[in-house]
């Protein structure tokens, strides 16, 4: 950092009574502070997340297969696919859709 950099963070410092570094400087200084603690995860939160994954692992080999859905249901996802490709192509005049109420 130069001189004049040095002597904008000290006035930065005194004025505000406290000085943020970015990651870039402490990187630069040599301070590892890590942005996130070492203990991001809990106990806890550790375990659910592991026996999630050991039951998506393992549950799909166990369980028999299931029977295909109803024909209707099939095109639930297409028909909501269809309203909102409609929706993103409608062309909006914001005039008419602004309120009034002012």
């Amino acid at each position: 950092m130069d001189g004049r950099a040095r002597r904008a963070a000290s006035l930065v410092e005194k004025k505000s009574g406290h000085y943020h570094r970015s990651l870039s400087q402490d990187l630069m200084t040599g301070n590892t502070r890590r942005p996130f603690p070492s203990s991001y995860f809990s106990l806890e939160s550790l375990l659910a997340l592991l026996f999630l994954t050991a039951s998506m692992l393992i549950l799909p080999l166990i369980l028999p297969p299931l029977p295909p859905p109803p024909f209707l249901l099939l095109l639930l996802p297409i028909g909501i696919l269809a309203v909102l490709m409609i929706l993103a192509f409608i062309t909006s005049d914001v005039r008419n859709i602004a309120s009034s109420y002012m």
